[in-house]
């Protein structure tokens, strides 16, 4: 089954669907089609925006103008949508996966869950790359670093199950000693955001990769 990353930004886009596309006598291969993009987290988070935001303009970058819709599959740390994307979508150009880089990595380390081979896929391009960094709440009465260190009471923090925003945070933990209690297992930034009242293990700033695939 081979697999086809697409490109970011939108404009890139076109250039690689025109590979896609029938001989230029035919008529275009996704004229009144629907292509579908998972993304592998709840709606409402930073993967949610930016597919939804790339959602509204893509259909004008490919000839035959596709209808585009996004479905929300989250859960696991991103392996749900990424495993469906893999292995019961059809490999027929017309689904495409966005979910966080750090899964191809966590195949090879041979983490749980991996329901892909990453060297069946085709990588062209991210639609963002990112920088992490934890974030606190005012409640958790950390101001600074200094206070981190010193506190008595471990910080609670937020994070999908598997996925980097848990990894980060026992990095941290173990390689700085900071005091951490991870509590896993939120579908996305919303949830942890939303319905929690400690802080969130990993926030994207600006050199974490995330990708398109189909």
């Amino acid at each position: 089954m081979k697999k086809i990353f697409l490109p970011v930004p939108v404009a890139a886009i076109l250039l690689v669907m025109v590979s896609l596309v029938a001989a230029p006598a035919q008529e275009p291969f996704y004229k009144g089609k629907t292509l579908r993009i998972v993304v592998a987290t709840s709606a409402g988070g930073g993967y949610d925006t930016y597919t939804r935001t790339i959602a509204h303009h893509l259909s004008k970058h490919i000839p035959g103008n596709p209808n585009i819709l996004v479905e929300n599959m989250a859960g696991a740390g991103h392996r749900i949508g990424a495993n469906h994307v893999y292995k019961v979508a059809k490999p027929d150009g017309l689904t495409l996966g966005h979910f966080q880089g750090s899964l191809f990595l966590a195949q090879a380390l041979g983490e749980k869950g991996i329901e892909f081979d990453t060297l069946k896929y085709e990588f062209i391009g991210a639609p963002v790359r990112d920088t992490r960094a934890c974030a606190v709440t005012k409640a958790s009465g950390i101001t600074n670093m200094e206070v981190w260190f010193a506190s008595k009471t471990p910080v609670k923090l937020a994070a999908s199950a598997w996925a980097r925003p848990r990894e980060i945070p026992r990095m941290l933990k173990v390689a700085l000693g900071l005091p951490i209690q991870i509590i896993s297992g939120y579908k996305g930034t919303a949830e942890t955001t939303s319905q929690t009242g400690f802080g969130i293990g990993v926030r994207r700033l600006a050199d974490q990769t995330s990708n398109f695939a189909s």
